[in-house]
């Protein structure tokens, strides 16, 4: 029996045509995750729409750039100020959350039992199955545990 090797057939590519404002392209439409749509046009207008959505794109960073600015003077602000109504009313007409991050450190210490077999383990090292075994994590989304370092274990 023969096999053949059977070469994939590639897309037939156009000839590229002399550049024309007014021709009619027809081209994909894609929407998010829904299915695409097709959509034909003259060259002159796809030109314009893709300037505009160039032009309003350098707008949405400029604009995001300057929230972002109010955000910090008004997380400075808050505190201290007489007027927390209109720096509420700012916030919530830029979409901007009233939060700031605080770095925190704790001191936790923790006690308990760890059982180990006399027989398997009698070359265990407690401390190390210690530093080894705990960890420490947050149980509400708005604490983030960076850096946890177990210290000071010792068998009571």
């Amino acid at each position: 029996m023969q096999f053949y090797e059977v070469e994939p057939e590639t897309p037939a590519v156009s000839p590229a045509v002399e550049y024309n404002p007014n021709l009619l392209v027809t081209y994909k439409v894609i929407r998010g995750y829904s299915d695409a749509e097709y959509a034909t046009d003259k060259v002159v207008n796809i030109e314009w729409d893709l300037h505009n959505g160039r032009t309003n794109s350098k707008l949405v960073q400029t604009l995001n750039s300057k929230i972002n600015s109010v955000k910090d003077i008004i997380t400075e602000a808050y505190a201290d100020s007489d007027d927390q109504e209109t720096l509420r009313a700012i916030a919530e007409a830029l979409g901007i959350e009233l939060t700031r991050d605080v770095e925190w450190s704790a001191t936790i210490e923790v006690s308990g039992t760890i059982q180990l077999d006399l027989l398997a383990d009698s070359d265990t090292d407690v401390e190390q199955e210690i530093y080894d075994n705990l960890y420490v994590e947050s149980q509400n989304g708005n604490i983030e545990v960076g850096d946890v370092e177990v210290t000071n274990v010792r068998e009571n």
